[in-house]
């Protein structure tokens, strides 16, 4: 089974980073035996299609626009979003589901699941996370990581710990020793 995990958002909107940073969570402190593939979304979009078409399971981290209480945590399968409106409110989570739309037509598609986390600012300009964004950081991670154990993906978690801090330092600082998180967010 071919998997990608995919962080999407913009992380120079606080909040609206969470799935970059939750991708790159995972990526340093995760050892994966199976086929998975993990990909800084960003704002792709459109460009996101491939996924949706080549690999058999889609995973998107992403913040997720409901009216409930910031840090609230869903894992929505595609279907679900196909016909949830009110999800749609940036301009990647209207590309995200346009795509979806677009791909359910088609031949082939992946089983989509949306892991979304309800955001508490995703106005301010500043790459960094809200306090409630990073109370429920692992929260959020854990639920793409259940989501990986439903399916059989094989994996195991590294015994040294990447913290999130030092993953949001190498975006927010390029010329530290972290910046390898913020040149695969820039390079397309």
């Amino acid at each position: 089974m071919r998997v990608a995990i995919v962080g999407a958002g913009t992380i120079i909107f606080k909040d609206e980073g969470v799935g970059v940073y939750a991708q790159k969570y995972i990526e340093k402190n995760y050892t994966f035996k199976d086929d998975v593939t993990l990909v800084d979304g960003g704002v792709l979009g459109f460009q996101l299609m491939t996924y949706y078409q080549d690999y058999d399971k889609v995973l998107i981290l992403d913040t997720i626009t409901m009216e409930d209480e910031a840090g609230s945590i869903y894992n929505l399968p595609a279907n679900e979003m196909l016909g949830l409106g009110s999800y749609k409110q940036t301009a990647h989570e209207v590309e995200i589901v346009e795509m979806l739309e677009i791909c359910s037509v088609l031949d082939k598609m992946a089983e989509v699941n949306i892991i979304g986390i309800v955001p508490e600012d995703i106005v301010s300009v500043n790459i960094a996370l809200s306090d409630k964004m990073k109370e429920k950081f692992k929260e959020f991670v854990g639920a793409a990581i259940a989501e990986l154990d439903k399916a059989g993906i094989k994996y195991k978690k590294n015994e040294i710990e990447y913290p999130l801090e030092d993953i949001i330092l190498s975006y927010s600082n390029p010329q530290s020793e972290y910046k390898d998180g913020y040149q695969a967010n820039y390079q397309l």
